[in-house]
């Protein structure tokens, strides 16, 4: 099955249902208040990369990347569907997400995610991300748990 991870636009039926179902998912397992999902409008916002992950033409994956104004960035809206999980499409969206963020020359990449998500925390930290305080509007969120992770800086030509 071959896998296809790009940037796509949010607004179509097969990524609004995966949207769908991440809120669905978060919903289940923290109370409304703490769950700090982007809808379709907020994904389709300037600064805002949308990235798919398709095996055989099907949507299995979502992740989004942030650009704030001061070079910061956020990953959002990771979420794979059940029917794929545990086959390495987390993993290859966030390679993706990372790679555009450094080719956008960010220096670090954040993320907030849930206590009870273990299997999504067991991934960062696989991958490199640590542990840090809540940030922004996840301070003194008992439901949040930030991470973030350096990115390799392009080295400057001269």
């Amino acid at each position: 099955m071959p896998t296809v991870i790009r940037p796509e636009p949010p607004r179509q039926p097969d990524l609004e249902e995966l949207l769908r179902l991440s809120d669905e998912f978060a919903f289940s397992l923290y109370p409304a208040e703490s769950c700090y999902l982007l809808d379709v409008a907020e994904l389709e916002r300037p600064g805002v990369t949308v990235f798919a992950a398709r095996v055989d033409g099907r949507a299995l994956g979502i992740a989004a990347l942030v650009l704030g104004a001061s070079g910061e960035a956020e990953l959002k809206r990771m979420f794979v569907h059940e029917d794929a999980r545990g086959q390495g499409l987390a993993r290859q969206l966030l390679g993706a997400v990372e790679e555009v963020a450094t080719a956008a020359g960010v220096a670090e990449l954040r993320l907030e995610t849930g206590p009870l998500q273990h299997a999504a925390i067991a991934l960062y930290e696989r991958a490199g991300y640590v542990r840090i305080p809540n940030f922004g509007p996840y301070a003194g969120d008992p439901y949040s748990v930030c991470y973030a992770k350096p990115l390799p800086q392009a080295a400057p030509t001269s």
